[in-house]
């Protein structure tokens, strides 16, 4: 059980303001919450990788579903699109979790982080030179299948994957960030499910609580501030976080 008397507030403020920023980000521009969570945790807090890895998973799995409610309330679920992501997504990430042990997802990673950054590039260039037009996106369920994959195998990628794509293919930005957040709740529930069993609810403990409340705080003003925002403005945002999140990820594969 959980002793929450012995728990120090000061010592979950670091932590709850942590994952308070990472995802209202995450809810406004459906990606980041990973990535900046552990950004913050290894290279700030000194949090070692393997621990943060498992306390973000573990808290992705509340956040997202706290976020799709929301999405939900304020109406930025498309469920056409949602249904089209959802089983690929979900057989991408089973897949991704299976295949984990046996996959050198290291060898991968440098080359789906330069794509980032260049359709981190593109997404801004088109923010700010061209009008959006917003278009049905027809190129779906791949997005699904290979996003969910990545979240699984190389400990994310489902959003910074799945939600630029749809944006250069020229989706409504805010149904977009919605309804890719409220699928990836399902997608996180699944491929966290086995993860969770083994962890224990004693897990759930002072880091991994701190991000837990910061996290759930955050999600409703995500979906509020997705609503929001102008199509233009999305898409330069969102161009901004997943060029300089991809950049330095890359930075750090490399060096």
């Amino acid at each position: 059980m959980i002793d929450l008397a012995a728990l120090d507030p000061t010592a979950l403020l670091p932590f709850i303001l942590i994952g308070f920023a990472a995802q209202l980000v995450d809810g406004a521009l459906g990606m980041a919450f990973g990535v900046i969570c552990n950004t913050l945790l290894v290279a700030v807090m000194g949090v070692p990788p393997a621990a943060a890895s498992a306390r973000i998973h573990v808290v992705e799995v509340f956040t997202t579903g706290v976020s799709g409610i929301s999405h939900l309330l304020h109406r930025n679920i498309e469920w056409g699109l949602f249904l089209k992501l959802l089983i690929p997504g979900l057989i991408g990430g089973v897949s991704g979790a299976y295949l984990l042990s046996s996959l050198h997802s290291d060898l991968v990673k440098p080359f789906v982080l330069a794509y980032l950054v260049a359709v981190g590039v593109w997404l801004l260039v088109r923010g700010l030179l061209y009008p959006p037009k917003i278009r049905k996106p027809k190129v779906i369920a791949p997005l699904g299948l290979i996003g969910g994959f990545l979240d699984a195998a190389g400990g994310g990628g489902w959003g910074p994957v799945v939600t630029s794509n749809l944006l250069v293919q020229g989706a409504e930005p805010r149904k977009v960030v919605g309804t890719v957040n409220s699928v990836e709740f399902f997608l996180t529930l699944a491929v966290s499910a086995t993860f969770i069993w083994h962890l224990g609810l004693a897990d759930i403990a002072g880091a991994t609580l701190g991000l837990l409340i910061g996290g759930v705080l955050a999600a409703p003003l995500g979906a509020v501030m997705a609503k929001r925002f102008s199509p233009k403005l999305m898409l330069v945002l969102v161009g901004a976080v997943l060029t300089a999140t991809s950049a330095f990820g890359l930075y750090k594969v490399l060096v």
